[in-house]
């Protein structure tokens, strides 16, 4: 008996631009809901809704008493469902594809689950009323989804061919560096915002046992060391005179360093203001896509070729074999 997908899949196969948009569809959305997420606890609803996953012992959805917290809380919620739509677009179209590509599929897959597990540990967010550890959890989670997003993207572009490299081994090297010193970025801006003063709610909510001032020092250092590899790439990749596409790729992410770290620097001489919050939040996964994409640039995946159809005749001269 057939599955739901595999009907869809045996009745419609999707055009590569069709695919391309659906798995960029996913990211965009994973974009949107980190940044959706930052403007609950920006603006203090946290705990807009005090329970989950209905809004109030008595109610699923918001209600008057919630206020403008309740109904921003729970219209993040909903934006879940948004999300999980986009997803599931890019589940179908890549089963969808022919012939088919598992690899693809699975990734495609896994953004489902990793939004299973980002929406139970926005409940047990919620649940632990705020606690700033699980809110960095929960931040991790949501950057998790958007690497497997990009990763389903970009390889919905490729074959499934093996992997070649378009550039030196050094510089890939420096690639992934780059990768991982953005990723420890990442993780110690959760410090700097569970140790901050947007706690996420207007009562008071415990911080992370940090200097704020240290650790937005800390969270500097490696803004700095990201911007020093990204340099270094976008010379060196000069140098080995690469393709296009990556130097590109590395000028793209410059520009995306050069906004982030102007956001960075004022929004810590100027208090922290919510808004700049905001956008650094947006620069932050703007700068991980970007990022993924050059490294993963650096590598080609051919498509496989399809073999042709066996002919059988009596004539072996008009046998094509395999």
């Amino acid at each position: 008996m057939l599955t739901p997908l595999a009907l869809i899949a045996r009745r419609w196969t999707p055009s590569p631009r069709t695919l391309r948009r659906a798995t960029l569809a996913a990211v965009a959305m994973s974009v949107l809901i980190i940044v959706t997420g930052g403007a609950v606890r920006l603006t203090g609803s946290g705990l807009g809704c005090d329970t989950w996953p209905k809004c109030t012992d008595d109610s699923l959805f918001a209600t008057p008493e919630e206020g403008i917290h309740g109904a921003i809380e729970f219209g993040n919620r909903l934006l879940t469902y948004v999300l999980s739509a986009a997803v599931g677009w890019a589940i179908v179209a890549s089963r969808s594809v022919k012939p088919r590509r598992r690899r693809l599929s699975r990734l495609a897959w896994a953004q489902f689950w990793v939004v299973v597990l980002n929406a139970v540990l926005g409940g047990i967010t919620v649940w632990m009323e705020l606690n700033p550890w699980i809110v960095a959890v929960h931040f991790i989670a949501a950057n998790l989804l958007l690497t497997v997003a990009t990763l389903t993207w970009i390889r919905a572009g490729e074959g499934d061919g093996a992997p070649r490299p378009r550039v030196p081994g050094p510089v890939r090297k420096l690639g992934w560096a780059l990768v991982a010193a953005s990723a420890v970025l990442i993780v110690a801006g959760t410090g700097v915002t569970g140790s901050g003063e947007h706690a996420g709610d207007s009562s008071d909510v415990p911080r992370m046992p940090f200097d704020y001032e240290r650790v937005a020092q800390v969270h500097a250092a490696f803004a700095w060391l990201v911007c020093v590899l990204a340099i270094a790439m976008f010379f060196v990749l000069r140098v080995v005179d690469a393709p296009d596409d990556i130097r590109a790729r590395a000028r793209d992410l410059l520009l995306v360093l050069l906004a982030q770290g102007g956001i960075g620097y004022v929004q810590y001489f100027t208090g922290v203001p919510e808004i700049l919050v905001g956008a650094h939040m947006l620069g932050s996964a703007l700068l991980w896509v970007a990022v993924l994409r050059l490294a993963l640039t650096m590598r080609e995946r051919p498509k496989t070729a399809v073999p042709p159809p066996l002919v059988r005749s009596d004539n072996p001269e008009l046998s094509a074999t395999v």
